[in-house]
């Protein structure tokens, strides 16, 4: 008889979705309850596929934007699993480290939330001896490795180890209880459900180590499918590992090339092609939120850019119909080249914007004290906007320096158009 079971992470309970295409009350709606929808429609996965325990391996909270109505919504759904049968263990990560609701929630029989102390629990699912270990941190910096804090394995059971890592890594994350793949490899269990990284990613070697990814992505960074793990183990430790997706929302970038409109009306019809090719593919969720990417050389790029507030609004208008479907904003990647309006600028001015300003390594530093200051003077939970390391506040302050620099051409460019 077979061991199944469910393992996600990284929920991220009533954390704000970052959309900006919300002027819709049932699009806010929709968003507003996405990560709820999602743990809703994971224990409903849990009921159909008749698993044996559900593993959610840390940051089920997002620190202090869980509502004080989360708890009782959150039991709710645990004393759904419990009523099946379904056992349901839980590890805390760095955000629900962070949170003011962990000591609020009086959690169902079924439930068991690892401490910093109590790391194993065994139980029997049909002829299989089961052996859970997690390790939950009280603190949201963590850093050095967990690993030489786990028990051993249990002889004679299947071994799931569950932890808050960032492994080796990402650029996406800051540094988390790092912890290299190989030593999960070699510890002895057979199963590691991992979580703290956004993205999924699998390692089969000598133990199965699994990162499910966010079930419910939370803005553009995070688009396209988002699922969770439904894993299968054979008495004779064979495991099958299966994504499934659940996300309420999801976010995805379409790409609108350009190269060679040079009609207003092309514009249209290729995001109108665009959005077509987007509404034919099945949809799994309650809406999809498009960013459209126009890229490529046309001579238009000055307007697109003088009129990408009307432009934006076209694209809505073309969403309006395909159900589900919804615009957040539109993202230029268009070469300004052989823009003829900047082409009439003087070409001093230009270089000077191009280049003099873009290239400048004392701006560069200037920009980049500057950015440090704005960004220490903002809370705590708006630190990140530009990223979570050094290297990537610098890569996003240079790209905003470039679209500065475009915009301002652009803006000089209708000006002396307009003379």
């Amino acid at each position: 008889m077979t061991f199944k079971f469910l393992h996600t992470a990284d929920l991220h309970l009533d954390s704000p979705l970052k959309a900006l295409a919300l002027r819709d009350p049932d699009l806010a709606e929709t968003v507003g309850t996405a990560t709820r929808t999602t743990l809703t429609r994971i224990v409903d996965l849990c009921l159909e596929e008749e698993v044996d325990a559900l593993l959610i391996a840390g940051d089920l909270w997002d620190g202090k934007y869980s509502s004080t109505k989360t708890p009782r919504f959150l039991k709710t759904e645990l004393n759904r699993l419990d009523a099946a049968g379904i056992a349901c263990f839980i590890i805390r990560g760095n955000h629900d480290a962070e949170s003011k609701l962990n000591a609020e929630l009086d959690m169902p029989a079924n439930t068991v939330v690892f401490t910093a102390r109590d790391r194993t629990r065994t139980f029997r699912a049909g002829d299989m001896d089961i052996a859970v270990h997690g390790l939950s941190m009280p603190t949201p910096h963590v850093s050095e490795s967990l690993l030489p804090k786990y028990p051993q394995p249990v002889p004679g059971a299947f071994n799931i180890g569950m932890m808050h890592t960032s492994l080796n890594g990402s650029a996406d994350h800051s540094p988390y209880a790092p912890c290299a793949l190989a030593d999960l490899d070699a510890f002895g269990y057979g199963y590691w459900a991992l979580g703290h990284i956004h993205k999924r990613a699998e390692y089969h070697g000598a133990a199965t180590v699994v990162m499910p990814g966010t079930p419910q992505g939370r803005d553009i960074g995070e688009a396209g499918e988002t699922s969770v793990s439904l894993v299968t183990v054979q008495p004779d430790g064979t495991i099958r590992v299966t994504p499934r997706s659940v996300a309420g929302v999801r976010f995805e970038k379409i790409a609108v090339p350009l190269d060679g409109i040079d009609e207003w009306s092309g514009i249209i019809a290729a995001m109108s092609s665009a959005l077509r090719g987007q509404a034919a593919e099945p949809v799994t969720v309650d809406a999809v939120i498009l960013r459209p990417v126009l890229s490529g050389r046309s001579r238009l790029a000055w307007r697109i850019r003088r009129d990408l507030d009307s432009l934006t609004d076209e694209a809505r208008v073309i969403a309006e119909g395909f159900p589900a479907l919804w615009i957040d904003k539109l993202e230029l990647q268009l070469d300004e080249t052989e823009d003829p309006a900047i082409s009439q600028l003087p070409a001093d001015l230009v270089a000077l914007v191009q280049g003099g300003l873009v290239g400048d390594p004392a701006l560069a530093q200037a920009i980049g004290n500057a950015t440090e200051e704005f960004l220490s003077d903002l809370p705590a939970d708006l630190r990140a906007l530009l990223g979570e390391t050094p290297d990537q506040i610098t890569a996003q302050s240079a790209c905003l320096l470039r679209r500065g620099a475009e915009d301002l051409l652009t803006r000089l460019s209708i000006s002396a158009e307009s003379e």
